[in-house]
């Protein structure tokens, strides 16, 4: 049972247009506007936990964790745009640093002034942005099974090669089943965890633009810096958790982090790409410990 749940937030928000002016023969770019999906959970008046969740997930992914956290936790889920219960805009602008600063956003919107903040895989990149352009927010920041680089990344199945392409993508997209994103989806666990039915819906649900915009965000904010290079001058606590039987990112890589002061990596014997399912009970005692220990006085 979830200690104090609240009914979930719809909040919207209108993007700013692209800065400068457009290519000749292009037309001027337009405001976006969309509704984010926020899940509260704890008591009110606790210090915030935000949970930021991977691609093509939604804030559901958290739900194994939520019951032990939110006791003590003032627990917060966005559910990124384009995913999940959010606005999936064809126009919206889907770049890791955007995805931040929505979240700074939303925080902003519910009173939080410090937080400490998770993401998984690339919701771990999109903690990483709010922390580089909030760092008077985020206090501490945990990263679970996020790749460091792009060269970390493993080698995928011939679906989740096929599915971000343009043309074979967009067929593939129109005939997805729940089978054939279960069979996608199999990479995300190692253990003998069935994939939960909101895993699957959050996948059919996602527009073939938002899926595809969103994976190419991550791989560009890769691309431009890895994470533990961005990390390193940020000077926040840093809590790596990675299952060391990993299928979509190396497990040695998390060892990338050690370039970050004081980062702390647990890595979990057995568990792959996705502790909150696999080894939930683990991953919320790792999350309460760090958010303990580096939760202000002044929270929320």
């Amino acid at each position: 049972m979830v200690k104090n749940p609240r009914t979930p937030l719809r909040l919207r928000f209108h993007d700013a247009p692209a800065a400068g002016k457009p290519a000749p023969g292009n037309p001027a770019p337009s405001a976006v506007d969309g509704e984010l999906h926020v899940a509260q959970d704890g008591p009110a008046g606790a210090p915030a936990l935000v949970l930021i969740h991977g691609f093509a997930a939604s804030g559901r992914f958290w739900d194994p964790l939520v019951p032990a956290l939110a006791d003590s936790r003032r627990v917060i889920r966005v559910d990124l745009l384009g995913h999940g219960r959010s606005a999936k805009p064809a126009g919206a602008d889907y770049r890791i640093p955007e995805q931040g600063r929505r979240v700074g956003e939303v925080l902003d919107r519910l009173g939080v002034r410090h937080a400490v903040v998770a993401g998984h895989s690339t919701g771990g990149s999109v903690a990483t942005a709010l922390t580089e352009r909030r760092p008077d927010l985020v206090t501490a920041l945990a990263l679970i099974n996020t790749g460091p680089r792009l060269d970390a990344h493993t080698p995928q199945g011939p679906v989740n090669r096929l599915l971000p392409m343009p043309v074979v993508g967009r067929l593939l997209w129109r005939l997805r089943t729940d089978s054939l994103i279960r069979r996608a989806a199999a990479t995300a666990v190692t253990r003998d965890v069935a994939i939960p039915q909101a895993v699957v819906d959050d996948v059919r649900g996602m527009t073939h633009h938002a899926f595809t915009a969103a994976s190419g965000a991550a791989v560009d904010y890769l691309r431009q810096r890895p994470l533990p290079d961005r990390l390193a001058t940020l000077g926040k606590p840093l809590l790596v958790i990675f299952g060391d039987q990993d299928r979509r990112w190396r497990s040695s890589s998390a060892a990338d982090y050690r370039v970050v002061p004081g980062a702390r990596i647990e890595m979990l014997a057995g568990v792959g790409h996705s502790p909150p399912l696999e080894e939930p009970l683990r991953t919320a005692e790792l999350l309460l410990a760090f958010a303990a220990a580096h939760t202000p006085h002044t929270a929320p």
